[in-house]
């Protein structure tokens, strides 16, 4: 039972680091479509999604820890932070390499954006969409848990909100720019 520990912490500490990303993600959209419920306050909705970003942060951290540990598939330092290089699924592995990668750069610049330019910042913040989907990726490529259907569906569903709430976000940016540039003819 010991030695299953670590693989066990691994696959939770995956599933919920992709459960709290994806929530972030969903949050970061709604607070930025201004979707969210008549009710909720704007600061209460950018204190959750900063939350949930940070939250998902260290659940990949257990993730990664928990792999290296782990005695089944014998990972190393460098089979974790450097794409390709593990032997076992090396395309999924990158996947989740080139993510946690991405998630560091966003949750870096996101602590320090008071510091930052604004472009600096939002340029990096639109990672978080590719972040996601090679975390997603990652999931269903390497996670043995992907193969259940509650994993599948919750991917669906996901995948479903996440894309609609991107399509509304994307939409009032095209709206904006489009009253901009009539607003300067």
């Amino acid at each position: 039972m010991v030695r299953q520990l670590w693989w066990y912490s691994a696959r939770a500490g995956g599933l919920v680091a992709w459960a709290l990303l994806t929530a972030s993600v969903l949050w970061g959209l709604v607070l930025s479509t201004k979707l969210r419920p008549p009710r909720v306050r704007p600061a209460w909705t950018l204190d959750l999604h900063r939350y949930l970003g940070g939250l998902a942060s260290i659940f990949v951290v257990v993730h990664v820890t928990s792999i290296i540990l782990d005695s089944y598939t014998h990972f190393g330092l460098g089979d974790v932070l450097v794409p390709f290089a593990s032997a076992w699924h090396p395309v999924a592995v990158a996947w989740g390499i080139v993510g946690m990668y991405l998630l560091a750069a966003v949750e870096l610049t996101s602590l320090a954006r008071r510091s930052l330019p604004q472009s600096v910042w939002r340029r990096t913040h639109v990672l978080a969409f590719p972040l996601w989907g090679l975390a997603t990726l990652h999931f269903l490529t390497a996670g043995t848990d992907a193969r259940t259907s509650i994993a599948r569906w919750a991917i669906i569903g996901a995948s479903g909100v996440v894309c609609a709430l991107a399509a509304v976000r994307i939409d009032g940016v095209l709206a904006r720019r489009e009253r901009s540039a009539t607003l300067v003819d």
